[in-house]
């Protein structure tokens, strides 16, 4: 079962990424996000476009409060 990060929490899983890394996720995550939720297989697709492990791409969807739905593989 996963728990839950506090916002702190994940603040912390996010400050390592490079910012311009970390808005380009951002950015495609909010084109991707409707009701904030995108599909894990978007997420994926993100990942393998940026070249980032799929767990960076769910860091940072925890820390704009998009939820990552319709999983395949347990992979966020």
């Amino acid at each position: 079962m996963k728990t839950h990060c506090s916002k702190k929490c994940t603040a912390r899983k996010v400050e390592h990424l490079a910012d311009e890394l970390y808005h380009q996720i951002e950015v495609r995550l909010k084109l991707q996000s409707r009701d904030n939720r995108v599909s894990c297989a978007a997420a994926r697709t993100i990942a393998d476009e940026l070249g980032v492990p799929p767990h960076e791409v769910g860091n940072v969807a925890n820390h704009l409060d998009i939820r990552i739905n319709q999983c395949q593989l347990g992979c966020f």
